[in-house]
């Protein structure tokens, strides 16, 4: 080796050690901190993701995390109970900061314990969804700063979320609890999670280690109902068919309370209209069928929403904290806005069209209406009354009747409308009619009448609730013709049809007597203030009076009940006379059909103010020479109507925006005159 190479070894190690020490020193000079542009979607996610929404932690309890030394990435991989015990233990961390972390772990936590799609029944799911409430509840009400004053903060959101949705499990499992428990002690045995309510509508249960009290005192259930059969969170309902959902934050669970079946459409024909030749044993004897009871008349909505909260014992933080004692409370989103929680006034939670849609959809109605025109079994053969919210005294009636092989479901943008609009959901409670749309007007005029007036006088026999008062009805095509019948007067012109048409002799009339009067001769209904007509043929149609609506005509058939309560009348038999033909729905919407013609010069009320929709098929046909399709002008016009909107849609035009917006027009201005004695109306003819 050569002096050179001597020298160059170590001069090569030296130069290599002073570059690794100057990178180092030079590493101290380079900037900590760098700044990267975010993107808007970034930023969102950013400020607002978290277990919920984006299935992480949130930024804000990522940081909660460094700030106390704890492992983020442990704690982001749940079950780890460790983390939550850790951070509560932590010194010198806000306890705002520290709570709404604890909370979103606590919902981490019951998320990873239950299965998707699961309702949390076993005792660790229950615990860990009710201590992530119970973290977000000690943040909102007990932590450093009230909720006003975080208003417009995103975390104040994003912890109310965990809350709402912790109540909404923990609720939905609990009651599953206990309707197990309940079914167990039909058996013999007697679990705790068995107690059933009381008459203030509380009871007491243990679970999961806690003390649960329940309180359904603030709302009333539909008559003979005490307690729920299903809980349904309405978060997970997703509904087609509805054009929106109408809901209101706030504080509480939204779910849909279902009370049991449909009373209509779960129940055969079978069991309501006797079938000559059996007697229930399959023996035909000629004898009719037993009958069970019929269902009542009129029911209460069957799936209403409901509010839920979960308030804990305890009037301080570390009492809260420690304690192991609930209370979960069911609010009626249409009576309460708002409850007082520790000294503030919170907003409930809302949501007015899941309970609606969710009825709708496992109604049926779409196949029995079909059933019922043609006379088919599972039809109906009587009108019924659906309240679309439990009875309340203080809130307007707004009856919607629907049209020929039509149900509830012709309604259900218009009600979903009115039930998402604050003014008229404060001012009205729908009801609705559904009835056998292949039996006579009049025979449907008088049972709809009779079955109305009952349910009022049933809920007030006095006559003197709000609800009695100033009712407005709205019709589409056949129901505006009945809508038309209710609000009109009939002395003898419908009692000459009948003379006229049905060769009602003297002995006849006799036999008939005071039934036959009362379809045939009639006031207008008590109460009725306001009728909105939409596509009504008050005069009949062309259509129906058509070839095609001839062979439309023989395919109905009239109920069995329809033809006794006819021959009943008519002979005082069960079976009406050789050779009497007795019309269906489509035979009375013919324009030459005798009785739509009588009809239609039947006096309305002077009380009565009322408006029409009417709906135009081609635009560029004259006006008074149009139709929707089925209606012409000519038959759905009505003179001395207050308004005549005329819309460019097919005969189902109440289902359109534009139909809709003229509803809710028509209704606020009702409102709004109310309390204006005198006040009259100088609306025109608007196109």
């Amino acid at each position: 080796m050569t002096c050179v190479e001597r020298l160059a070894r170590p001069l090569l190690a030296a130069s290599l050690m002073f570059l690794l020490g100057g990178c180092a020193i030079l590493k101290e000079f380079a900037p900590r901190v760098e700044a990267e542009p975010l993107g808007p979607g970034e930023y969102i996610a950013m400020k607002r993701g978290d277990i919920l929404t984006a299935d992480r932690l949130s930024a804000a309890t990522q940081e909660t995390l460094r700030v106390a030394g704890l492992d983020e990435g442990e704690c982001a991989n749940p079950p780890v109970p460790a983390c939550m015990p850790a951070l509560a233990g932590v010194a010198g961390i806000l306890e705002e900061r520290r709570l709404a972390a604890l909370a979103e772990l606590w919902t981490q936590q019951a998320i990873a314990l239950t299965p998707a799609d699961a309702v949390p029944v076993d005792d660790a799911q229950l615990d860990a969804w009710l201590e992530a409430a119970r973290h977000a509840y000690a943040y909102l009400f007990f932590s450093e700063r009230a909720p006003g004053e975080r208003a417009f903060e995103d975390r104040q959101t994003q912890v109310r979320d965990y809350y709402n949705y912790a109540v909404q499990q923990a609720a939905s499992g609990m009651f599953a609890r206990w309707q197990a428990g309940r079914g167990q002690a039909t058996e013999g045995s007697a679990p705790a999670a068995t107690a059933g309510l009381d008459a203030s509508g509380e009871a007491t249960l243990d679970m999961a280690g806690w003390t649960v009290h329940s309180d359904m005192a603030r709302v009333r259930m539909p008559e003979g109902v005490d307690m729920p059969k299903e809980l349904v969170p309405a978060s997970a309902l997703n509904f087609a068919g509805l054009r929106s959902i109408y809901r209101r934050d706030g504080f509480g669970a939204e779910v849909v309370a279902v009370m049991g079946d449909d009373p209509v459409t779960t129940v055969a024909t079978a069991d309501d209209d006797a079938q000559p030749g059996h007697d229930g044993d399959g023996e035909g004897d000629g004898r009719p069928e037993r009958r069970r009871p019929r269902p009542r008349a009129y029911s209460e909505m069957p799936s209403p929403a409901l509010t839920l909260l979960v308030r804990f014992a305890g009037d301080d933080l570390d009492s809260l904290l420690a304690t192991r004692e609930l209370t979960i409370s069911a609010h009626d989103p249409y009576d309460e806005h708002a409850i007082e929680l520790h000294g503030l006034d919170v907003p409930l939670a809302a949501n007015y069209s899941a309970g609606y849609g969710l009825w709708l959809a496992r109604s049926g109605f779409n196949r029995q209406s079909l059933q019922t025109l043609f006379g088919r079994e599972q039809g109906i053969t009587r009108p019924h009354l659906y309240l679309m919210q439990p009875y309340d005294p203080d809130r307007r009636i707004l009856l919607m009747i629907h049209g020929l092989a039509s149900s509830p479901e012709a309604w259900v943008n218009v009600a979903n409308e009115v039930m998402g609009d604050e003014t008229l959901r404060r001012e009205f409670q729908i009801w609705q009619v559904y009835y056998p749309t292949n039996a006579p007007l009049v025979l449907n005029q008088a049972a709809i009448r009779r079955v109305f007036t009952d349910t009022l006088r049933h809920f007030d026999p006095q006559g003197t609730a709000q609800a009695s008062r100033d009712i407005v009805l709205i019709g589409h095509s056949m129901g505006g013709v009945l809508s038309r019948l209710l609000v009109s007067t009939s002395d003898e012109q419908l009692w000459d049809w009948a003379r006229a048409n049905y060769e009602l002799d003297d002995g006849r009339l006799q036999r008939a007597g005071p039934r036959l009067d009362r379809m045939l001769r009639f006031q207008p209904l008590a109460g009725v203030e306001r009728v909105i007509f939409i596509a009504s043929p008050h005069r009949g149609t062309v259509v129906a009076g058509s070839r095609f609506g001839r062979f439309l005509a023989r395919l109905v058939r009239l109920p069995l009940t329809v033809l006794e309560e006819v021959g009943e009348i008519v002979t005082g038999e069960d079976a009406p006379p050789d050779g009497l033909a007795i019309p269906n729905s489509i035979d009375n919407l013919s324009e030459n059909d005798p009785f739509v013609r009588a009809a239609a010069d039947l006096p309305i009320s002077p009380r009565v103010r009322y408006h029409s929709i009417i709906a135009q098929a081609d635009g560029s046909v004259a006006l008074e020479d149009s139709d929707d399709g089925l209606v012409p002008y000519r038959s759905a016009h009505l003179a001395g109507a207050l308004s005549e909107k005329v819309i460019i849609s097919g005969h189902t035009v109440q289902e359109s925006a534009a139909a809709i917006l003229e509803i809710r027009r028509i209704l606020h201005r009702d409102v709004e005159e109310r309390g204006q004695p005198g006040a009259t109306e100088g609306e025109g003819t608007a196109n």
